[in-house]
């Protein structure tokens, strides 16, 4: 039977073109977060199974790549579950393995601690445009900062990244998952309703208030209830002022230390932004990830139709190992999509060297080889991208494909007038 060409479903093979950018990127990223004093750390692509089940990552959770118990410990027959087969699987996301070690290493990082983090991550998700089950991810976290300081940074840090790469057409909405509690506390829903509530609201976009009218009073709440609850979303505006309405609004519902935050938050960046990107507040944004426990925000482009980084306030999640919470905060982009978006685009890595090719004649000399690998040397040190390849028979196409790579000088080298080079 013949081996199998294609990749597995969900997963891709990256052509050069694609590589070239991605390198790029991450390169981009790099530099541009150290600016920030965001320091480079890397964990495991496998976790303990324990860590990745522990109800932190909402649906990811049914997503997880889980492997087998080898040896001794994989006993079949006694297995009454698909965990008593799996003591570990690949990670879904870059998050709960950073809460982890943040949590082992504590004592040998400053604090608060900044960290950069670019990884793959894996999810066994139906593969759709601009998602796949093998998937690079890009974070930065900051752990230890219980101000807000750590919101406005993450935030500054993203969006002078994205506008380094070239983007200027995307908007950063911003919202607090107290404000969210605070409205439907305002608006008589039960605490122990709440995340359900937030699942349907977190549809607005797509079933319209109606469809969240409909499906709240499914849940056997009143039609004042609800008519309550969308009443605010109407009134609010998306901007300082829709947070100083509902300060005024909710009352006891909403501390007033949540809606300062907020409020410092967005005049911060607005004030020190690098590149020019519309902030939104957003009272409908929920994100999904239960493990958020304050600030949440999102990244949209008019060029994509939904989120292209995305992140938020999760101060819970370390006290999940140690017992004690610390603060923490994320931003994270989809890198992924960021690729495709760029690719679509015809986006081209800028060249920071001429690229040279020597084509070599078929019956190079010894002497005539070693005279081009010394200029091809002399090349490289002075900056340059050099490619060294034999001549092909099809002299003029050949070139015309190097030239559609990239290559703008390319030289001829003939065994006879290799000394004239």
């Amino acid at each position: 039977m013949a081996l199998k060409k294609k990749p597995v479903t969900g997963m891709k093979d990256m052509m050069p073109k694609e590589m070239e950018i991605r390198d790029y990127l991450i390169h981009l990223i790099k530099d541009t977060y150290k600016t920030f004093g965001f320091q480079s750390v890397e964990t495991p692509c496998v976790e303990h199974i324990e860590n990745l089940c522990s109800k932190q990552g909402g649906d990811n959770e049914k997503l997880i790549f889980k492997i087998m118990k080898r040896g001794e410990k994989l006993k079949l027959a006694e297995a009454k579950e698909e965990n008593d087969l799996a003591d570990s699987g690949l990670r879904y996301d870059l998050t709960v393995p950073l809460a982890r070690y943040y949590a082992n290493h504590a004592n040998e990082l400053p604090s608060p601690f900044k960290a950069l983090q670019i990884g793959s991550v894996w999810r066994a998700d139906r593969p759709q445009r601009g998602r796949f089950r093998q998937f690079t991810q890009c974070d930065i976290d900051i752990l230890g900062e219980a101000g807000n300081l750590a919101e406005i940074e993450l935030i500054l840090a993203t969006t002078a990244m994205l506008g380094k790469i070239g983007f200027r057409n995307f908007t950063v909405g911003i919202n607090n998952r107290n404000i969210l509690k605070a409205m439907a506390d305002y608006s008589g829903f039960q605490e122990k309703d709440y995340d359900d509530v937030f699942i349907i609201l977190d549809k607005m976009d797509k079933i319209g208030a109606g469809g969240v009218a409909s499906e709240l009073q499914g849940l056997g709440y009143s039609s004042e209830n609800v008519e309550r609850y969308l009443s605010l979303f109407d009134e609010v505006e998306p901007d300082l002022s829709g947070i100083r309405y509902l300060k005024e609004k909710l009352g006891d519902s909403l501390s007033p230390e949540t809606a300062e935050s907020m409020e410092m938050i967005m005049s911060s960046v607005e004030a020190a932004k690098e590149y020019d990107f519309r902030l939104k507040f957003d009272p409908t944004m929920v994100r999904g990830q239960s493990y958020y426990t304050g600030t949440i925000f999102e990244v949209t482009m008019d060029d994509f139709g939904g989120a292209v980084a995305g992140g938020g306030r999760y101060d819970k999640m370390i006290g999940k190992f140690t017992g004690q919470d610390t603060p923490a905060c994320g931003f994270s982009i989809g890198f992924e999509r960021i690729v495709m978006l760029l690719l679509e685009s015809g986006y081209e890595v800028p060249k920071n060297g001429t690229r040279k090719a020597y084509l070599l004649e078929k019956n190079m000399s010894k002497e005539g080889m070693l005279k081009v690998l010394g200029l091809a040397k002399a090349d490289r040190e002075a900056g340059r991208q050099i490619l060294i390849v034999n001549m092909k028979k099809n002299k003029k196409f050949q070139k015309e494909q190097l030239m559609a790579e990239g290559y703008e000088e390319i030289i001829d080298c003939y065994a006879d007038s290799v000394d004239q080079l």
